[in-house]
Order: structure tokens, then sequence, then C-alpha cells
């Protein structure tokens, strides 16, 4: 319940002073006839027929009224800036609710991002830019311009003939280093496709190294490590998950007035939210890696924080481990997958909960 406050004090005859908690102002004249003038609602005429209970009242405008154009003008300005300031938390909020859409929508489809196949058979059949010991075709082209090269005349009359055979000169120089710059790639390149070929392990590593196919998803902050045995048709992921700076904890959209607005995600969105993201990340790091390399399995084992209930600590668990296996991963159709529900395509160890999310498992073996 709230509490008002209003006092009104006597002055002189017929005038009164009237004060309230969020005003104060004046009253005037005889009976039938008054006027008031408040700070809050402005001036007030009030006229009645005593005995009657007929009255009529008239307000004039509260603050002062304004005469130039000038002054007009200006209260006209503050009102589009005003308007203009409305628009601009409008178009704010729309945008910082489609982020956090789309935002969502990548969490959902971070499966269906692959780099290209790479067939490394047909990469060590690449034939050579050049034959090795004679020009390449960089420095065959500079030297064939410095040998048609003929001075004009405006080239003769302000001597520039020598600058300009220099320059020639030079562009061989450069010519000759990227050809050779060129061909020591093709070398390496065809080395290492003869090393991929041939099952040697030690090269897959480096092809992940050079070709960084997980750099989008370092951005959301996970992390990887690649283990290679003797076995060429398999290699092994342990994918950092790192769900809390991913998986949104809030809700974020527009009312029916177009302001933002945000709510706390409920524990059960959370968590499903959390699953898909993982789920989707590990079938993503399968296809980039059959993609890269001539396997036909790939272990994964997806580690995150849980705090352990014996000691309160936070320690590093793994929470899914799965077996994905080449051509079994070739047959889903990917665009309409649940890519929590697609584990089960797969040999995997998964304990998850709808009010407690992931829950520590065992890591599958390696056979």
């Amino acid at each position: 319940m709230g509490f008002g406050f209003r006092k009104s004090i006597k002055i002189a005859p017929g005038i009164r002073l009237n004060m309230g908690s969020k005003s104060a102002g004046l009253s005037f004249g005889a009976k039938g006839l008054r006027y008031s003038v408040n700070s809050r609602t402005g001036s007030r005429v009030t006229a009645s027929i005593p005995g009657t209970g007929i009255s009529y009242t008239t307000s004039g405008t509260s603050g002062r009224a304004r005469r130039t154009q000038a002054y007009r003008r200006q209260n006209e300005l503050a009102k589009l800036q005003r308007e203009y300031e409305k628009m601009q938390e409008l178009q704010k909020a729309r945008h910082e609710v489609e982020s956090y859409e789309n935002h969502i929508e990548m969490i959902h489809s971070i499966h269906k991002e692959c780099d290209d196949l790479i067939d490394w058979s047909t990469v060590l059949s690449c034939p050579e830019p050049f034959l090795k010991g004679q020009a390449g075709p960089k420095e065959s082209a500079a030297e064939s311009a410095l040998v048609n090269f003929k001075p004009r005349f405006f080239d003769k009359l302000f001597k520039r003939i020598e600058r300009k055979r220099e320059a020639l000169s030079k562009k061989i120089l450069d010519g000759r280093r990227e050809d050779l710059e060129e061909y020591r790639i093709w070398e390496e390149t065809v080395l290492l496709a003869k090393r991929i070929n041939n099952g040697d392990t030690e090269g897959y590593l480096q092809v992940i190294e050079e070709m960084n196919p997980l750099d989008d998803l370092a951005e959301f902050g996970s992390g990887f490590e690649f283990y290679v045995g003797d076995d060429p048709n398999l290699i092994v992921v342990e994918f950092e998950v790192n769900s809390e700076r991913v998986v949104p904890r809030e809700v974020k959209t527009l009312t029916k007035t177009g302001k933002l607005s945000i709510k706390e995600i409920s524990k059960s969105k959370y968590y499903d939210l959390e699953q898909d993201y993982v789920c989707s990340c590990v079938i993503r790091i399968a296809r980039d890696m059959f993609a890269l390399l001539p396997i036909n399995q790939i272990f994964i084992h997806a580690i995150d924080e849980r705090i352990n209930s014996s000691n309160g600590l936070l320690e590093r668990v793994p929470i899914l481990s799965a077996r994905i296996d080449r051509q079994i991963l070739n047959k889903l159709n990917l665009d309409a997958i649940d890519c929590s529900d697609a584990m089960k395509n797969f040999d995997h160890r998964m304990k998850f909960l709808k009010t407690s999310g992931f829950q520590p498992i065992l890591r599958l073996e390696v056979e």
C-alpha cells in the first residue's frame, strides 16, 4: 500500500499554497471561479454555479509557451532525437537476437562443414612444373622480355635505356627465384604424397599440422590432440570440448514491441544444446580426417571438465568416446540427421542425462 502527502496553507484571503509529494502550486479566486497553477499539471480555471453542482474546467499548458520558430524547432528536433534513439535500440536488439539465433544454428550444423577431399594418388602423379636444370616459365618470360626490348624515342631522349635494361635483368633473377620456389614446393608435396600413400603415419601428422583442418572449431575454444600408431588405417583424436565457452546460458528473444528479452536458459535445453554441440563436433572431426587422410577408422574422445563428487574438484574426464567408420559415415544423410541420435550408428560410449548432462565414461579401447 502506498502513502501520499498533501498540505494546503492559507496565505491570504482567497489564496492557498498547495503542496504534495510530487508537485506544488497556488490557487486563488472567489467562490464559483478559481484559478490554479501547478508545477506538474500546469494552469487550470474552474467556473461553477453555486448550489447546482454544475462546473466547467479548462486547462492550460504546463510550462512556458514558446513563440519563436527556433524554440519550437528545438522541441521538434529533441523529439526526433528520442525517436532515432528508440529506433537504434530496436535495431540493436534485432541484431543481437539474430546473432544469438545464428550461433545456435552453427552449434547444430558444425558437422555439415568439411574440408575438400584430397586424392593423394592424383597428387603423386602431378607432373613437375618444368624440367630440373632448365629455366622455368617465369625466368624464360623475363629473358624473352629483355631480348625483345626496344628503346622508344622518349627512352633515348631522357636516357632511360640502361635503367630499363637493369629492371628487366632484375626480373630475370626474381623469376628464377620464384620458379625454384615453385619447384621446391612440388618436390615436397610429391614426397609427402608418396609417404601418405605408403602409410607413413608420421606423414599424417605433418598433413594435419600444415592443413590445420579444424581451425574454425579452435575459434570456439576447442582444442585437439592427434595420435598415430603403427596402423595406417586409423588415428586417435582427443577433443577438448570447452562447452562453457560455446553453449549459451541465456535465451535472447524480441518482445512484441521489439525490445530485447534475455532469460536464463532451462537446464534441459542447455544440456540438449551441449550434447548436440559435442556430437556434431565428433562427426565433423571424423569427416575432416577422412577427407585429408587415407584412413578407414578414427577414435575420437571428447574431454571436458567435471566436478569429482568425492573431492569437489574439477577434473578432465572423457564424456564421449566413439569409433567412427568411414563407410558407415559416408552413408549418412548429414543434412537431415540429429547428431546426438546419429551416434547410434557407431560403436560409442556416452552417458547423458536430461537433467544433468554428460557423465564421465571410460574411453573405448583402441584395438
